[in-house]
């Protein structure tokens, strides 16, 4: 036989039995040579790659030509070498085919199992695809869950949160060197009370700002330009008008039924961080204000919380469960210690500042006196009697420390010094008098006292 044939049977027998590392130890047994490794293989021939097993022939002729492979000491019997090849072949051949068939069962299966997981998989690429139209679709709530019975807070800041507005104080005398904006110098928060546009909200967020221009921000992004309608000072609470119709307004509850320990949520924009929610319960219903030595002012009591606000959170809500406003944020004195005005003062301010509204000339038309003044109070009443010779009936009224030159109140002849005690025979307590009167379209009689003589100028205001 040609050493091509041979190359040949040998290539054949080579290609359907692997190497030894792969056989078990007994078929691995047959081919042990205790001499050298056989020469390497050359003239591979046509049958290589073939897949049927060698004919029992090529087996025996493979094991006789090469005489110098022995068989195992104790597989040796009196069956002929070759007959012995023979039956060795056929087990292979048939443990060659056992091997396909398992291991196309095996990728059977894992085809199978992929197949089975591929529409999780597809699933879980539209969730972590940003432009998938239902990213942004929470899933639907199961059953049951503690999530959805016990949120209660959740629950009550969706219901309400819409109504919450972030308010920015832009100075436009001060311009950011690289985009030419005005800057922010200060901001707070408010909510609305009217879905016309007004808005509640702390009067030291608005006030004492000059070249100041007031810009509220919506839940749904909008930004408007607002206008100052009223200001109190003494109770420091405010409203603004944006020129918005449709929106959403926060419910206003009482402050008269609220009781220590009930459940409260503050929501506001502390350090410029709008839409923040922090919650805690109502430490005190009504602390009055003589206890935290605010005799300036005139909201009676306030409610005490632990609910954590800030600078920033001036003006916003104190909501309770129910998703009603009990109080407006107003102070903090220090973490766990913070306290509203009651929702009560604050309806007493929106029917007297509608009042004023509907009565007031239009915006633009507002009557100027041109005086400057401070109001007498019992604090400074005894330190003027000593600058300004106040006789001893004088114990209320405004004392006027700057006159306009060429103003209606330089013309009727009021002086620096004078204090106004009465207009139109009325008394004057507070500014808030004195401006219920600019208010209106009467001429002012003012009662004057100048040192100690008491006179009286007529005032006629001008429109502006």
């Amino acid at each position: 036989m040609s050493s091509t044939g041979s190359s040949r049977h040998f290539t054949s027998l080579w290609w359907h039995h692997p190497p030894t590392r792969y056989r078990s130890a007994s078929v691995s047994a047959l081919f042990e040579r205790p001499g050298p490794p056989p020469p390497p293989l050359t003239g591979l021939g046509p049958q290589f790659g073939r897949l049927t097993a060698p004919s029992s022939t090529h087996a025996a002729w493979s094991l006789r030509s090469r005489s110098h492979w022995h068989l195992p000491h104790g597989l040796a019997g009196s069956e002929p070498p070759h007959a012995r090849a023979d039956s060795n072949s056929d087990w292979r051949s048939w443990s060659s085919r056992l091997g396909f068939w398992l291991s196309s069962l095996a990728l059977s299966l894992a085809s199978a199992l992929f197949l089975a997981q591929c529409p999780r998989a597809l699933r879980a690429a539209e969730a972590m695809d940003p432009s998938s139209p239902g990213l942004n679709v929470p899933p639907p709530p199961r059953k049951n869950s503690r999530r959805q019975s016990y949120n209660f807070i959740a629950d009550v800041v969706q219901d309400v949160a819409s109504a919450l507005v972030y308010i920015e104080i832009k100075d436009l005398g001060v311009r950011d060197y690289f985009t030419g904006q005005p800057m922010t110098s200060s901001n707070g928060s408010g909510f609305i009370v009217q879905s016309d546009g007004l808005i509640l909200t702390n009067a030291h967020v608005v006030i004492n700002k000059p070249r100041a221009s007031v810009q509220v921000r919506l839940q749904d992004g909008r930004t408007f330009t607002g206008v100052v309608e009223n200001v109190d000072v003494q109770s420091d609470l405010a409203t603004v008008r944006i020129p918005c119709q449709n929106l959403p307004v926060m419910p206003l509850g009482t402050s008269a039924n609220v009781r220590p320990g009930e459940f409260v949520i503050a929501m506001g924009s502390p350090l410029s961080l709008s839409n923040t929610i922090t919650t805690g319960v109502v430490s005190a219903r009504s602390r009055a204000r003589a206890e935290l030595g605010l005799r300036d002012r005139e909201v009676p009591e306030y409610i005490q919380t632990d609910a954590a606000i800030t600078f920033g959170n001036s003006g916003g809500p104190l909501v309770n469960l129910d998703g009603e406003a009990i109080g407006i944020n107003s102070m903090k004195v220090t973490p766990g210690i913070s306290f509203a005005i009651p929702i009560d003062y604050a309806k007493e301010f929106l029917r007297k500042a509608a009042d004023r509204t509907s009565r007031s000339p239009p915006v633009g038309e507002r009557r100027y006196a041109g005086i400057t003044f401070v109001t007498i109070t019992t604090q400074i009443l005894d330190d003027l009697r000593l600058r300004m010779e106040l006789p001893m009936q004088v114990q209320h009224g405004i004392a006027v420390f700057r006159i306009v030159r060429g103003s209606p109140a330089h013309r009727a002849g009021l002086m620096a010094g004078d204090v106004v005690t009465h207009i139109n025979g009325k008394p004057i307590l507070t500014a808030k008098d004195f401006y219920r009167f600019m208010e209106g379209d009467d001429d002012l009689e003012m009662s004057v006292y100048r040192k100690t003589k008491k006179l009286k100028f007529l005032v006629q205001p001008e429109v502006l």
